[in-house]
């Protein structure tokens, strides 16, 4: 069965983003070095460190889906019909893609699922045996992790206290213990850290 892995870069205090969903420096990490990464098919290019890159290209590049729910769609405008990372997409939702949307885009490799159960279950099947799911940390990702549904847990810790906002782990209560990181990355003004949740 594919591998689903919660991911996000994080502040120091647990927050994805802003209230107002922007990420302030949460992301200056992504062009203050020499190395290029891209992720594709979006083809999307950074310059971070060498550390960083060698840490973030291979993950990204066995991603084969990825999961996210519809108020990132919104945000992004569902980042213009491309995957950020891997082959297809689900969108957890429990309206229909906007038709506007979906006429502008009618090649994109996106999937509808009504629930977050749904929703990894569609990508598990996309992802193959052996693939990999990236879920978006935040609700989303807070949904699937409390339901049992990550395997892994893989956060970029950005140097930063945003003091308020969307949590890394959206609403979810209670103790869930995970293995001792199994990679931890120095780059610069990040730290990538990579965990497996204990069964």
């Amino acid at each position: 069965m594919a591998r689903v892995v919660m991911q996000a870069v994080v502040s120091v205090d647990g927050f994805i983003a802003r209230p107002d969903d922007s990420v302030g420096p949460l992301f200056d990490w992504y062009s203050n070095g020499d190395t290029d990464v891209v992720a594709r098919p979006s083809d999307w290019h950074f310059s971070v460190t060498a550390a960083s890159a060698d840490y973030l290209q291979p993950f990204w590049d066995a991603v084969d889906v990825t999961v996210i729910g519809r108020h990132l769609f919104d945000t992004t405008n569902g980042w213009d019909g491309r995957t950020a990372a891997g082959d297809q997409l689900v969108v957890v939702t429990h309206r229909p893609l906007p038709p506007e949307w979906l006429a502008a885009h009618p090649e994109a490799p996106f999937h509808v699922a009504g629930s977050v159960e749904e929703g990894i279950g569609r990508a598990r099947e996309l992802a193959g045996d052996d693939g990999l799911v990236c879920v978006t940390a935040g609700d989303i990702g807070g949904q699937a992790f409390t339901a049992g549904l990550v395997d892994e847990v893989a956060m970029d810790v950005a140097p930063v206290v945003l003091g308020e906002g969307v949590r890394f782990f959206g609403d979810h209560a209670g103790t869930v213990l995970l293995g001792d990181a199994d990679r931890i990355v120095q780059g610069d003004r990040v730290l990538h850290l990579h965990y497996t949740v204990r069964r």
